[in-house]
């Protein structure tokens, strides 16, 4: 089969399409011909040599997929050969053709096709299980989401707003802003002009938010504390702004706030099933009836993935961008 190979580190250059073996299946798992693979932050960490795949994964980039079964383990029972689905991918999902755990393989969402619901399973995963799962967002609650035009962005709002939440986004232009607001964004924040703490704490009478999922780190996490109401909980899931900081902590005492961290490739092939068991019970039927829906700002064909990377790298996108085999 094709597939994208990280021929050393560097930058989108290094990417290069080469023949390679196909994958091996295990019993557990089930081979997806990929319709459609999405880019996330992740793969250009990993083709930068900062960012090591888990133990017994592929080594070719790629966190999600859609396509059809192809061949399905001894012990797979829930699906079958020519199944149109999506699935989270631990890697390798820039190629033709994909092995999964069948534990972390999904139904294509009603009213979706098979190429846009390439761009559902990363982000409805991580945004699902951790400011919902973990860190307990209620319908009433206030969430502030930083970068809120990227893929995690885009969902998050569309979720927050579906289950009744009040939504604050950060974004670094008009454009992004005007795109949140279209998703249904309640306050929209440009960083590079505004404050956001004083905006949230304008906005809320002084209060603060309920929960913030961050991708930014360091240089965020104590604007994050101060924009956080009593009780309040900071998710973080990337670090794009670095990892180190000075923080002053006495208001995690005065406001009984939580700080909460998690990525989603490392995690146990149990704990991933169960998380995208949760996504297919919650978030599925919202999909379905049209209240979150897929945002595709861009299409290339698997020999353009540097090309691909180098507009994720330059931010100018809004939602999801797209790697067809």
């Amino acid at each position: 089969m094709r597939a994208v190979v990280i021929t050393s580190r560097g930058g989108p250059e290094v990417l290069q399409v080469q023949d390679v073996e196909d994958p091996v299946v295990g019993d557990d798992e089930v081979l997806i011909k990929v319709e459609a693979t999405a880019l996330n932050r992740a793969d250009t960490v990993q083709r930068k040599g900062l960012y090591t795949p888990p133990k017994g994964a592929s080594p070719y980039p790629g966190l999600e997929c859609s396509g059809t079964v192809l061949t399905v383990g001894k012990s797979v029972a829930l699906w079958k050969v020519g199944d149109q689905v999506c699935a989270l991918l631990s890697g390798g999902g820039y190629a033709e053709k994909v092995a999964v755990p069948a534990g972390q393989v999904l139904p294509i969402p009603e009213g979706v096709s098979l190429r846009d619901a390439a761009s559902f399973p990363e982000v409805a995963c991580t945004v699902w299980s951790t400011i919902f799962m973990t860190s307990q967002l209620s319908p009433g609650e206030t969430l502030l989401v930083h970068g809120g035009s990227s893929g995690i962005g885009t969902f998050a709002i569309q979720i927050a707003k579906h289950l009744g939440i009040r939504v604050f986004v950060t974004a670094g232009s008009e454009e992004k802003l005007a795109a949140c607001k279209n998703l249904g964004a309640d306050v929209c924040i440009n960083y590079k002009t505004e404050d956001f703490v004083a905006r949230v704490k304008e906005e809320t009478g002084g209060k603060g938010v309920d929960v913030i999922l961050d991708n930014v780190g360091g240089p965020y996490l104590q604007k994050n504390l101060d924009s956080l109401g009593m009780d309040g909980r900071l998710f973080i899931i990337g670090f794009m702004g670095g990892a180190a900081t000075e923080v002053n902590l006495s208001c995690l005492l005065a406001r009984r706030l939580t700080v909460q961290a998690a990525g989603l490739r490392n995690r146990s092939l149990e704990n991933k099933a169960k998380i995208v068991a949760e996504v297919k019970k919650h978030v599925w039927p919202a999909i379905a009836a049209g209240k979150v829906k897929p945002i595709v700002y861009k299409a290339f064909p698997l020999s353009e993935a540097a090309e691909a990377h180098r507009l994720m790298e330059g931010s100018s996108h809004v939602g999801k961008i797209l790697l067809i085999p």
